[in-house]
């Protein structure tokens, strides 16, 4: 799979392998010590694939199947691994980590997934872009970071947020630039 640098490293610095079209790494436990493998069915692949069709009239309707595409993934591992019991914004305040994604994990897992939309041919108006970080303590602002898409025609950045969202949740996707400066 064709990787920036960027995307590369979510990989090598957790020392995984990037996702292909048959399967990708499953990251939760914070920080991802904790991995589970997820095999691309052709069932998976047939309702990704209509799930994403209901988004080819625009790159608006494209951003709200990445959102469907994200909560399709959640529920497809959440009983697998046992994160189905996750909560928003958890963090190693939240407790257990063998049922929780921090933002690092689902970074890693949302960057994950449209990489393979992307392979499978089924982005038509967007980009997988590098993952963005924010912090600011001036702020009052957290450190987080996110998955990011680029708009093709307008070249606005979008984040897929689904750390802020518990289970099976819609994620957040707005506008990087709004992003980076909420706290």
């Amino acid at each position: 799979m064709d990787l920036t640098p960027e995307q590369g490293q979510l990989f090598t610095s957790v020392s995984i392998n990037p996702p292909n079209a048959h399967q990708m790494t499953v990251c939760y436990g914070f920080g991802c010590r904790r991995r589970a493998m997820l095999d691309f069915s052709a069932a998976d692949r047939r309702t990704l694939t209509h799930i994403m069709a209901s988004g080819r009239a625009s790159a608006a309707a494209e951003r709200m199947a990445i959102q469907k595409a994200v909560v399709w993934f959640d529920r497809r591992v959440g009983p697998m691994i046992g994160t189905d019991k996750r909560v928003a914004n958890a963090d190693i305040r939240a407790g257990s980590d063998a049922t929780n994604f921090d933002c690092f994990d689902t970074t890693r897992n949302a960057a994950s997934l449209l990489l393979v939309l992307r392979e499978w041919g089924l982005l038509k108006h967007h980009t997988v872009d590098n993952p963005r970080y924010r912090g600011n303590p001036f702020k009052l602002q957290l450190p987080h970071n996110t998955a990011v898409i680029r708009d093709n025609t307008t070249g606005v950045k979008w984040v897929v947020d689904m750390w802020p969202t518990k289970y099976a949740h819609v994620p957040d996707v707005m506008p990087l630039d709004r992003w980076l400066n909420e706290s």
